[in-house]
């Protein structure tokens, strides 16, 4: 007995020196966390993981849930690429005798303003086999904001409506050119009107009235995209100017005889979402998931397939309600996010999958932090609100291990900028290290 109470002892020596140990060698993390001013009134939550040995190797508040603002991209990029194949499908439609009718799918590349998708246009433009031209939003079962959306950005580029069949990104970009307006599209350009203040220009909440100061007028380089109110109406007056063709309502389902055109490959589509955080091709690639589906357009349902079918393995539960990051009301844990981000890198080709994130001292949102003169060594998904931060996303460090990282800062009220750069020492201490 009493042998054995001896080896129980050298056991749980062994255990303890060897937990001690591992406390120890993950300590900067920890202490850079506690000991740091600018985290001291905020809640920061950190996961790292090496993806070689398939281990967690530091966790700080990794089981809170955080605010993720637009770490909830990763969500949606993982759904598309369950979800969508190569090419992004831009139409259904169906012939019937000398009609063509046609659904949206939710595909936001249709004249987006940084996309350059040509085929559904010219689909559009020069089928010349039917008489009769029919777009229908039956399929279309959504709202036009997201749930937990604030009212008050509807003014904002990055909070456009969503829409079955968006075009030009459902924002107008007004250019000054030779002191006069010039926005894109040009359907709007009898909608601006004249106000006495103000720096900007700012539409009506209910309709799409423009209202600008004088003094813009003089500044020649003067751009600003503005969400337009969107509405069935509107698509097909849209519709008509662009393609100068007739272009009817119907109301209807989309046909089991449906066939389906692509615009362009999803590859690039995700590029532009992921590294410059667009809200608008994020809510409008879960709309099209959902439309893929079930050929329906709706995001709660795309987001409810997705769990269900690819998500259930996940950490924690997460709350999950829009494709953007826009709502407050998405919440996830670092834990669970870097489980997301090993499901994503089994999915896709990792050359690919770093070429589409924004890269650190690269591009994106993190083109001027984590400068080396040395290769890239950062590939990640950034995430802000007010009082909020997050990166989430894949390091090379100087051993040349491939590590998954999930940084959350949440109720601060520090400029975001000192935030941002204390995330940045932390990561850099990680890619000394580890």
């Amino acid at each position: 007995m009493r042998k054995f109470l001896v080896v129980v002892l050298f056991a749980f020596l062994g255990i303890s020196c060897k937990t001690t140990q591992n406390i120890a060698s993950r300590s900067p993390y920890a202490k850079m966390i506690d000991s740091s001013s600018v985290f001291s009134q905020s809640i920061t939550g950190m996961a790292l993981y090496d993806l070689g040995e398939q281990k967690m190797i530091f966790e700080r508040n990794a089981n809170r849930y955080f605010t993720p603002a637009s770490n909830t991209k990763l969500f949606t990029f993982y759904a598309s690429i369950k979800t969508l194949g190569d090419s992004i499908p831009a139409l259904r439609y169906e012939i019937k005798s000398d009609s063509l009718i046609f659904w949206g799918t939710g595909d936001p590349t249709l004249f987006h303003p940084d996309l350059k998708n040509t085929k559904t246009f010219e689909f559009l433009k020069t089928y010349k086999n039917s008489k009769y031209f029919y777009f229908s939003d039956g399929n279309f079962t959504n709202e036009y904001f997201g749930e937990g959306w604030s009212w008050d950005d509807y003014n904002d580029y990055y909070s456009p409506e969503l829409s079955p069949l968006p075009m030009y990104g459902n924002i107008v970009r007004i250019k000054v050119d030779n002191g006069q307006l010039k926005p894109q599209p040009s359907i709007f350009t009898n909608s601006f009107y004249k106000k006495e203040k103000g720096s900007y220009i700012k539409r009506t909440v209910a309709d799409n009235q423009f209202l600008f100061p004088q003094s813009l007028l003089q500044k020649p380089d003067y751009q600003q995209d503005i969400p337009y109110k969107t509405s069935t109406a509107l698509t097909q007056q849209l519709l008509i100017d662009t393609l100068r063709k007739n272009v009817s309502l119907l109301n209807i389902p989309v046909s089991a005889n449906a066939k389906t055109i692509y615009s362009m490959a999803s590859e690039d589509v995700y590029r532009v979402m992921m590294q410059e955080s667009d809200n608008m091709l994020a809510e409008q690639l879960l709309l099209l998931c959902g439309a893929t589906l079930k050929d329906s357009i709706n995001s709660s349902f795309a987001i409810k397939s997705i769990i269900q079918n690819h998500l259930q393995d996940l950490p924690d539960a997460p709350k999950w309600v829009d494709g953007s990051g826009l709502s407050r009301y998405n919440l996830f844990t670092p834990r669970s996010i870097i489980k997301l981000l090993e499901k994503i890198h089994a999915s896709i080709p990792e050359e690919k999958l770093f070429s589409i994130l924004a890269t650190g001292g690269k591009s994106g949102t993190i083109k001027n932090l984590y400068k080396t003169e040395e290769k890239p060594f950062i590939f990640a998904k950034s995430g802000s609100l007010g009082g909020v931060y997050n990166l989430s996303g894949y390091i090379i460090t100087k051993k040349g291990k491939t590590l998954l990282f999930s940084l959350m800062n949440n109720n601060f009220t520090k400029p975001t900028s000192q935030i941002r750069r204390e995330v940045e020492k932390i990561l850099l201490q990680v890619r000394e290290r580890e």
